[in-house]
């Protein structure tokens, strides 16, 4: 073979295996998506606790084999009575971290690496909002009420939160809706301000996070909508049973109302019938109308 066959050999070789191998910036991206995915709405780094602890520097406090299987089932973790699970539950007010689909030992050495490196720069990208860091006004919280009432759109598309939510005596004279919970209290079970700025950021819950991956709630929303749910757990109580009321009452009105118009309907036809069969059954013998 000549020698510029073996060169054109090794270069072909050379491309397929750039080919087989993914490179480091490709999977640094894949680390970085994964936390801001999954971990954002619920973690910093070094920018505090919010519904679960600040990660920064975390492979100073744990071993990376131990936060390795906490990443692939902190809840099987916790049921296994290892201590330092439980106390991270305990400490965070019994909330327990939701698995992660998929999760594989891959993608949780990805993740401690992205971590270890973020918490070495000066302000990492994930340290958390600053637009909380201001106070929260009542111009903030009445623009917040438009957005979750759905007087304003919601500028990338998703459904407003009262077709899922409720919140105190707030909505239409039907209330919100039912499929979640009601969120008076949002900010205290999450942990306060930042901790549910973090989650309408990047909800984690089944039924939110497809929706709000394809399309998020822009940043623009996130302190309004903050400030009306503040203001609501300091004004109002969640909302009861009885604000399902007006459901069933016009669920019993509608019923009783196509019953009283499919009965008027069905006498109406069964006269006409009987009228056709009286008007024939006169008729002479014989005779066909």
């Amino acid at each position: 073979m000549s020698r510029f066959g073996v060169r054109l050999g090794l270069a072909a070789a050379a491309c397929a295996l750039a080919g087989l191998v993914e490179p480091p910036s490709g999977r640094a991206q894949e680390a970085v998506d994964d936390f801001r995915q999954n971990c954002f709405s619920c973690h910093t780094i070094g920018g505090g606790a919010l519904t679960g602890p600040d990660l920064k520097d975390v492979s100073k406090r744990r071993t990376q084999d131990w936060a390795t299987r906490f990443l692939l089932g902190p809840r099987r973790m916790i049921e296994s009575g290892d201590s330092d699970a439980v106390k991270l539950r305990d400490e965070f007010r019994g909330v327990v971290m939701p698995d992660i689909a998929g999760m594989t030992p891959a993608r949780a050495e990805a993740l401690l690496r992205l971590i270890d490196a973020e918490s070495k720069v000066e302000k990492s990208k994930f340290r958390g909002l600053s637009l909380i860091d201001r106070p929260l006004l009542p111009a903030d919280a009445a623009a917040g009420r438009e957005l979750f009432l759905g007087r304003v759109r919601l500028r990338n598309g998703a459904p407003s939160c009262i077709s899922c939510h409720s919140v105190g005596g707030e909505g239409r004279v039907f209330g919100g809706g039912a499929l979640g919970p009601d969120l008076t209290e949002a900010s205290a079970r999450l942990g306060g301000a930042k901790a549910l700025a973090a989650w309408l950021m990047s909800p984690l819950t089944p039924l939110m996070k497809p929706v709000f991956q394809r399309q998020p709630l822009h940043e623009s929303e996130i302190l309004p909508l903050v400030a009306f749910l503040q203001q609501a757990a300091e004004t109002q109580r969640p909302a009861g049973p009885q604000s399902r009321l007006p459901f069933l009452i016009a669920g019993i009105g509608g019923g009783v109302f196509f019953l009283v118009a499919f009965d008027s309907v069905w006498k109406g036809r069964l006269r006409s019938v009987r009228r056709r069969m009286v008007d024939q059954s006169r008729l002479p013998e014989g005779r066909d109308e």
